[in-house]
């Protein structure tokens, strides 16, 4: 927004606020930026990026000792992740959703991944 909106805004929205100096208004932004939110709550920042495709794995990896089809993976498990976590935390759950791939091609190729490695290590 620009400065002279801003102070507008400021005069018609909140006037009991237009005599605060500017770090009452740098501490509010500290507070709203430091808020626990739903990501800081499952995951730390270094290993935010690394939790679907780990979750992915350990899902892909149920699957396959299941011995159900892939397909298992977005037809069931996303959808109930998807609700216990708006039922429990009553926030919606599509960023965590996203972060997660299980399509059947992704699950395949996990579960080829795994087998492999396995293969390797029993052989060596």
């Amino acid at each position: 927004m620009k400065p002279s909106k801003l102070q507008d805004h400021l005069r018609r929205c909140h006037p009991d606020r237009t005599d605060k100096d500017l770090k009452y208004f740098q501490t509010l932004k500290d507070k709203l930026q430091k808020r626990p939110t739903l990501d800081r709550m499952f995951a730390s920042t270094s290993q935010r990026n690394d939790d679907g495709l780990r979750a992915s794995y350990n899902i892909s990896l149920l699957i396959a000792k299941s011995g159900k089809p892939h397909t298992i993976g977005e037809k069931l498990i996303l959808p109930a992740v998807e609700e216990v976590l708006e039922t429990v935390l009553h926030k919606p759950a599509s960023d965590f959703i996203k972060r997660i791939p299980l399509s059947s091609n992704t699950v395949e190729r996990r579960i080829d991944a795994m087998s492999s490695d396995i293969e390797s290590f029993l052989c060596n």
